[in-house]
């Protein structure tokens, strides 16, 4: 998947950047599992779910080894979002996980809380996976890159 550079990339600051990686960072210390948080302006589906799952293999994101890793995709034009859990970490929290952690992003978004929504649920998603796939130092190494990815 080739993945352009854009002007949304300019919609957070350097600051709300690096508040969203170091975000990613520290819930993945806690966790053998991975978060990506990718953002683009539109979502070329209809079901924001359905552009996630597109993303999530794109990015090759089911490699990892425990099936544990998360994306959040966010369409800020569009106003769209949605996060795709891999099989692993989807088959211990369920759908109602990811539904009440989209609720929680929307009430942010609608609030025009963008950073703090992305963290919180970044953070939410890392505690989750901290109960299912702990950390162990002998084992675990950082499987995907934690900066954010942006698309068009």
């Amino acid at each position: 998947m080739r993945l352009f550079p854009s002007r949304i990339k300019h919609f957070f600051s350097q600051e709300e950047n690096e508040r969203i990686v170091a975000s990613i960072r520290q819930a993945e210390q806690a966790t053998s599992g991975e978060i990506r948080v990718y953002i683009e302006s539109h979502c070329r589906f209809v079901d924001p779910l359905d552009r996630a799952a597109e993303l999530f293999f794109g990015l090759k994101m089911e490699k990892t080894e425990q099936r544990n890793g998360v994306l959040l995709y966010i369409a800020l034009k569009d106003r769209q979002l949605a996060i795709f859990g891999d099989e692993g970490i989807h088959q211990k929290v369920g759908t109602a996980f990811w539904n009440r952690e989209v609720g929680h992003m929307l009430n942010a978004f609608n609030a025009a809380h963008f950073t703090d929504g992305i963290v919180n649920i970044v953070t939410e998603v890392g505690k989750a996976l901290h109960e299912h796939f702990p950390y162990d130092a002998t084992t675990d190494r950082n499987e995907l890159p934690d900066e954010i990815v942006f698309g068009k």
